[in-house]
């Protein structure tokens, strides 16, 4: 039977840790980006009697971040529970977590599609605060495990989605969404090394509209891993059905090197977990005085960036590139793209993705951008009048570029800079025309062939002139000489 008689239903729940200095309840560093294990920990995370948890405030208005970003509004009410079950990396036994009354409910993502360039949308069910659990570590060809406590009690916002994705592709560019919003809107650093984000994916099969039994793909880290695993899920799930078995609910691992999933257990349901209100935290109550100031400060929608972008011809590749570059690095601002004319503002695109980032990405050349973005402005603007006048070429110009980049404080005349290094292209008739004939009288075979029609070999002896004059020599006028010279003994 066909995979087109089965409908896929898929559901994702991302584990965001949030970007706060300490963890959720205890003064404990969180984010800690450190191989070392149990350096990072309290009383309170590992569950010593008679600690008492406080909540972080930070948390609360990363928390009212991530609601706006989600188009939705933070609860002005709501509570924590605990979440009972044993694990050997959640020493307390249970999880402080929320349950009936999180801190979001609803909301959306809109989910941009680069292949039809247009966005599809996806529903939210809730986002819930967290604390999250340690890691436990399973070392190669041993008969024990090993339990590090550096991320137990780190804040986690947990964004679980409707089951309303139905191919693996659509869920990875949810995923891929939410990875931009989560850091556009500042809410963490989303580092899927170090596990700042993590997906859950609920993958379930059925011939109706009614969702089949489903499976929980748990902890995988990377998108590629997120369309893979579903591609495997739903053709073991066909294959377990049309065998005759019957699916089971359960909970299943990944491993990326096989490509298959494997099970870890049956999946529980809400009440296996006993929740109970949290008696040592009260209640949340989020007034007007403490959200409207984070709403003020939040940063335009990503879907207007992306249009505005889009707007002004950029493709949707480049414009995926220049949003993580935005987000991981400060010397890039994509106001030096919008503030532009469309023709401008593309090739202004294209010096930062092809120059400028690389620049950036290799810290092995012990290069570093160090120009202010007012300059970066002033440079740009300039540089593409001289690009616009064809005085430069395409390489002197990357030459260019980069050398500036790197001073802090631009020189009084970038166009005189540029002509005592030797980089702006020369125009000079006089000299161009000299230049042509000595390449033209080195070469009377290619001439030939060009009056025979051959007239892709008049790049050949552009190349030559460019050679000859070290690159300065300005190839469109150098193509109108050479042109006029070969032919203007027949005229």
């Amino acid at each position: 039977m066909s995979n087109k008689d089965y409908k896929l239903t898929i559901g994702i729940e991302c584990h965001v840790q949030l970007r706060t200095k300490t963890k959720l309840f205890s003064g404990a560093l969180a984010n800690l980006k450190s191989e070392q294990p149990n350096i990072a920990i309290s009383h309170i995370d590992l569950g010593y009697p008679g600690g008492l948890p406080v909540l972080n405030k930070e948390a609360l208005k990363l928390a009212v971040r991530a609601a706006y970003a989600l188009n939705t509004q933070p609860q002005e009410f709501s509570k924590f529970d605990r979440k009972h079950y044993f694990y050997p990396d959640l020493p307390m036994g249970y999880q402080i977590s929320q349950f009936d009354e999180p801190i979001i409910l609803g909301g959306y993502v809109d989910v941009y599609n680069p292949a039809t360039n247009s966005y599809f949308k996806v529903n939210i069910t809730r986002a819930h605060l967290e604390a999250d659990a340690g890691k436990t570590i399973h070392p190669a060809n041993t008969s024990y495990s090993l339990v590090d406590f550096n991320r137990a009690g780190s804040a986690l916002l947990e964004i679980v989605s409707e089951p309303e994705m139905h191919s693996a592709k659509e869920a990875r560019l949810y995923a891929e969404e939410l990875y931009l919003l989560m850091r556009h809107y500042g809410v963490s650093d989303c580092d899927l090394y170090w596990g700042n984000m993590r997906f859950d994916v609920n993958v379930s099969i059925s011939k109706t509209n009614q969702l089949g039994v489903r499976s929980e793909l748990k902890n995988l880290n990377s998108f590629r891993s997120i369309e893979r695993s579903i591609e495997y899920e739903m053709k073991r799930q066909i294959e377990d059905l049309e065998s005759g078995n019957r699916l089971v609910q359960d909970t299943r691992g990944w491993d990326d090197t096989t490509g298959k999933s494997y099970r870890l257990r049956s999946k529980e349901n809400a009440d296996d977990y006993r929740y109970m209100p949290e008696p040592d935290i009260p209640p949340v109550i989020l007034n007007k005085e403490f959200i409207e100031p984070i709403r003020l400060s939040l940063p335009q929608k990503l879907k207007t960036l992306r249009t505005r972008l889009i707007e002004l011809g950029l493709s949707s590749s480049v414009v995926n590139i220049l949003f993580l570059a935005n987000l991981n690095y400060d010397q890039i601002d994509l106001n030096l793209i919008l503030n532009r004319a469309a023709k401008e503002a593309q090739q202004v695109a294209l010096w930062i993705v092809n120059i400028q980032i690389p620049l950036l990405d290799d810290p092995s050349q012990n290069k570093s951008i160090v120009l202010d973005l007012t300059s970066q402005d002033k440079l740009f603007k300039i540089l593409y009048k001289i690009y616009l006048d064809q005085k430069i070429s395409s390489t002197n110009l990357k030459v260019a570029l980069t050398s500036f980049l790197q001073l802090k404080k631009l020189p009084d005349n970038i166009e005189q800079a540029l002509l005592q290094q030797n980089l702006l292209q020369n125009s000079n008739q006089d000299e161009l025309e000299s230049a042509v004939c000595k390449v033209l009288e080195d070469n009377p075979k290619v001439v030939l062939d060009i009056k025979k029609g051959q007239d892709k070999a008049i790049g050949f002896l552009i190349g030559a002139v460019m050679k000859l004059t070290k690159n300065q020599a300005n190839p469109g006028l150098a193509r109108e000489i050479v042109i006029r010279k070969i032919y203007q003994d027949e005229q």
